[in-house]
């Protein structure tokens, strides 16, 4: 015979266990960031902010170097996402590329757009490139830095034509800081997530350069 206790005590250890156990914490939505957020960054720029805000529709900011000018850099802290950033996407696109720029090649290391991610340990920063180039090949990584304060890579993410276009890119942070700065090791730790940059460039070349980057945001 079923005895009618026996049901309802387990009912209830069910009930207490589904009660008393620790609630999941729920995922932080999307971050967007606003592009009137990104500050030029003086440390690393010239004194020409060669970059605007556009209304558009979508609101971007639009970089117009010319050449004469010296490089400048705007970016974005990511102070309140540090240590739990997980994904960044963004879209860009390109205007006018510098003449013959290609990143893996010396003295030609222009790039109509950049963005740059950037991890921070200690007292080392870790930097990714992504570039828009003129004419470098698709997907190469080169430029390749390593000392004890940097280690950074450049990665040709687009390259050319077709201008006025965007394109959209989205990117795992941690599987890419694993690819490139610890071997593709699944399990090394990933330091926090220091900032994100933008730059249009073309000194080297000696020519004009310019993008649009918009729709910035953090998961």
């Amino acid at each position: 015979m079923r005895h009618p206790w026996r049901f309802t005590a387990s009912a209830l250890a069910l009930a207490c266990g589904v009660l008393l156990a620790p609630a999941q914490a729920a995922a932080p939505p999307p971050w967007p960031i606003a592009v009137q957020s990104f500050r030029l960054v003086e440390r690393v720029s010239g004194p020409l902010n060669y970059y605007s805000v556009r209304p558009g529709p979508p609101a971007h900011i639009h970089s117009d170097y010319q050449p004469g000018s010296k490089t400048a850099v705007v970016g974005y802290d990511a102070k309140p996402w540090q240590a739990r950033a997980r994904k960044l996407r963004w879209r860009w696109r390109a205007l006018t590329l510098p003449r013959g720029g290609d990143e893996c090649r010396d003295g030609k290391g222009d790039s109509a757009a950049v963005v740059y991610v950037t991890w921070k340990r200690g007292l080392r920063y870790y930097t990714l490139k992504y570039v828009w180039s003129a004419v470098g090949a698709r997907g190469a990584v080169c430029d390749k830095k390593r000392n004890p304060f940097l280690a950074q890579d450049t990665v040709i993410r687009e390259s050319g034509a077709p201008l006025d276009e965007w394109r959209s890119v989205e990117l795992d942070l941690p599987t890419e800081f694993r690819r490139h700065f610890e071997g593709g090791d699944a399990k090394a730790a990933v330091p926090d997530l220091f900032g994100v940059g933008l730059m249009s460039d073309g000194d080297q070349t000696g020519s004009p350069s310019s993008a649009d980057f918009a729709d910035f945001t953090l998961e």
